[in-house]
């Protein structure tokens, strides 16, 4: 293999290895020494190609958050085209979108890295959350599938709902009987989220 297709694969390799871990284990819990480590380099070399632990978390998320925008997107487009979606099912394809790419609460991943971040990568990290993340949500809610509260705006519900969806990424707060699938633990978290855990009367 020539030197330029190598470094190409290692540059490759690099990311691959530091998407599984800080999606996994977040930014705080992921050292340079353990991406190296991984993909089978020393740190040296590993700076060669990125020159800090921040440039390759924010390479990472700028890369998962395009999947997560594009997989969204798809999923209202596909919601609008339809007559009458139920509510709770098309709030199912949407989030089932999330917790395909992520294995960790992705509002938590992303909060979480901001205090050891710089002021201009905080702003950049920042716009990934709002343009791939919040905005197709906020797409969504202004569909008319799920009615909504008389003064609550679509911006809103996508905010409050991405923070709700931390029980479906640990066990700790299993949604649902034991032995529910991921598809049953999300339905009876969004019915929960929509309708709450009291009957009216």
């Amino acid at each position: 293999m020539k030197r330029e297709e190598q470094l190409t694969h290692t540059h490759a390799a690099i990311l691959k290895a530091a998407r599984g871990q800080f999606l996994s284990q977040g930014y705080s819990a992921t050292s340079t020494r353990d991406i190296a480590h991984e993909v089978g380099i020393t740190q040296p070399a590993l700076y060669h190609h990125f020159s800090d632990k921040e440039v390759i978390f924010l390479e990472v998320i700028k890369s998962v958050g395009q999947e997560v925008q594009t997989g969204l997107n798809q999923a209202n487009d596909q919601l609008a085209a339809e007559t009458s979606p139920d509510p709770v099912g098309a709030l199912a394809t949407i989030t089932e979108v999330l917790t395909e790419v992520h294995p960790r609460d992705v509002f938590t991943v992303i909060h979480s890295s901001f205090r050891y971040l710089k002021p201009e990568n905080q702003r950049q990290l920042g716009m990934v959350f709002m343009q791939d993340y919040l905005a197709p949500l906020e797409r969504f809610f202004s569909l008319g599938i799920v009615s909504l509260q008389p003064h609550l705006s679509a911006k809103d519900a996508a905010s409050f709902y991405l923070t709700s969806l931390s029980p479906l990424f640990n066990s700790f707060h299993h949604v649902g009987s034991a032995d529910a699938s991921q598809h049953e633990q999300t339905v009876a978290l969004i019915r929960l989220i929509l309708f709450g855990v009291a009957v009216k009367k």
